[in-house]
């Protein structure tokens, strides 16, 4: 049998309203790597978003590049694919290095002999392979020529049938002999958003079907949605989440990393393993009565505070002086008008707000869509060295 744990979606280095989350991402995956050393896993698949950004600072590549040694020193095999908010020539730079501590960093698409496809024999002498998808945009998968001859629907189908011919070139001469997994960064359609996912990257644009994973699988192990979660397929597929709340949309997910045993011929058997670290996010919605009332019973919890208040000078250093942690706080006042225009653009991605910028005026068009998602990418995108 073969153990492996996946874990994802890091953040390192994201602070959440100017707050540093650096303590908690040590912490955090210091309870990663102690639950690999406790299972005794053969392999850590880490799915993606190491990184909040794709030029992190030096405390975050220090957290990282730590975090990923204490994995390999607990005797597994560490193995990474890059996500949509890491840096792939930044990592590809220190890739040689990692690989001497034994972590294998996959920035981009391979073919299975061009390293596409990591085999590893594990200590007790079974075989594990490991397929590899790192994120890729549409800019890396769809011609320009598909971008200016097709309508917007074309090109999500596009996107789609090009990465189900990706993954079944990955998965085109596995041996049923080993273990067989994908470790992947990708949207899967109908899949549950966490709410702290950068929305220009998970719409359906970037989605594909479950179903394009092959049954040969014993198990895939995605990153990019942040809230744990099965999905129905021909083989075990699996978000495991970020291990923090990362943001108030998290807010009720409870974190964890999953521990995985297969075996060849034999389903994976799929187990959470709860993360106990990291600070909770707590929405309070209150009068100024209500909130005086609760001070002191909110523990080390972020704060996002809605008052239900008229608005008023101080009124903000107020709610602060009773609650050091509250990194949020605005005045829910019913009688202003606009509140419900501003609450309607919560948690819009910018294309779905320019979007109905678009229709507002009068001029939708797919392609002046199109080309505001290359523009969002290029503004992502790390500058060329």
């Amino acid at each position: 049998m073969i153990k492996l744990l996946h874990t994802a979606d890091w953040h390192v280095g994201k602070t959440l309203r100017g707050r540093s989350r650096a303590d908690e991402h040590r912490e955090v995956l210091a309870e990663v790597a102690a639950i690999a050393r406790d299972e005794e896993v053969d392999a850590v698949l880490v799915g993606g978003d190491l990184y909040d950004s794709a030029a992190p600072g030096p405390e975050a590549e220090e957290i990282v590049y730590a975090a990923l040694l204490d994995l390999a020193a607990t005797g597994a095999e560490v193995v990474v694919v890059s996500g949509n908010h890491d840096n792939p020539r930044r990592l590809e730079a220190v890739a040689p290095l990692l690989e001497l501590g034994r972590v294998h960093v996959q920035t981009r698409f391979q073919a299975p002999a061009g390293g596409g496809v990591r085999h590893i024999e594990t200590r007790s002498g079974e075989r594990l392979a490991i397929a590899l998808l790192p994120f890729l945009s549409q800019r890396h998968v769809i011609h320009a020529a598909d971008l200016l001859g097709k309508d917007a629907d074309a090109h999500n189908q596009t996107y789609a049938d090009r990465i189900s011919r990706v993954v079944a070139l990955l998965c085109s001469d596995l041996d049923p002999g080993s273990v067989n997994v994908l470790l992947g960064h990708t949207t899967i359609t109908n899949a549950v958003h966490g709410g702290g996912e950068r929305l220009a990257h998970t719409v359906f644009d970037y989605s594909v079907a479950a179903t394009v994973f092959p049954s040969s699988l014993h198990y895939v192990a995605l990153g990019h949605l942040h809230r744990s979660q099965s999905l129905p397929a021909a083989c075990p597929v699996r978000y495991c989440g970020s291990p923090l709340q990362l943001d108030f949309g998290e807010k009720e997910d409870a974190k964890s990393v999953l521990v995985v045993e297969a075996s060849p011929g034999v389903p994976a058997q799929v187990r959470e393993v709860p993360l106990r670290s990291g600070r909770p996010l707590r929405t309070i919605r209150a009068t100024m009565a209500e909130l005086e009332s609760l001070a002191g019973t909110t523990g080390d919890a972020y704060l996002r505070i809605r008052i239900k208040e008229a608005p008023r000078v101080g009124l903000a250093d107020e709610v602060r002086d009773i609650f050091s942690e509250a990194v949020d706080v605005m005045v829910d006042d019913p009688q202003r008008p606009e509140s419900k225009t501003v609450e309607s653009r919560v948690g819009k991605s910018p294309r779905e707000l320019f979007a109905a910028y678009l229709e507002e005026r009068a001029a939708s068009d797919p392609q002046v869509l199109d080309l505001f998602d290359e523009l969002m990418e290029e503004a992502d995108a790390p500058a060329a060295s």
